[in-house]
């Protein structure tokens, strides 16, 4: 929550942080740098069959702020497809905990991974750890953010 948000007055009703219905834009949010991750980003590099056709679309789920795919931004952290059950599990991350996006994200992966012909199911597991930085921005996602005037 940034300090425009923030009530005046001690004990005020907090707003409601919860995302329902169309994406709302942040007000401001702070990204500081981090170390990274070693394992990070991950991109689908190397995969093939369900699990490629699992990457493939969540390069086609943008961030409701900026036109970069999920996957460019370093969002997800893996990805699991069990073809014998069809069972697909997508291991994500956020930007930061209090993304106003969050549902819309979390929904959006699931009807995106949902959609990949051989899965029945899918389930996308939200975890902090390890905290995303932008140096999990890919190159790719470095560069359309600089496109659409953001530096990086």
């Amino acid at each position: 929550m940034s300090d425009a948000e923030r009530p005046d007055e001690a004990g005020a009703d907090l707003p409601d942080e919860t995302f329902e219905g169309e994406p709302r834009y942040c007000s401001y949010t702070e990204y500081s740098a981090g170390t990274g991750h070693p394992d990070l980003p991950r991109t689908g590099e190397g995969a093939s069959g369900i699990e490629r056709r699992v990457w493939d679309v969540l390069y086609e789920v943008e961030d409701p702020e900026m036109p970069v795919s999920i996957v460019d931004l370093g969002l997800i952290y893996n990805v699991y497809v069990d073809s014998a059950s069809g069972e697909a599990r997508v291991d994500m991350t956020l930007t930061y905990t209090g993304c106003p996006a969050r549902d819309y994200l979390l929904s959006s992966v699931e009807r995106a991974v949902e959609s990949v012909d051989g899965v029945e199911d899918a389930l996308v597991n939200l975890v902090w750890s390890p905290e995303w930085s932008v140096e999990m921005v890919t190159e790719e996602g470095r560069e359309a953010l600089r496109e659409f005037g953001v530096s990086i």
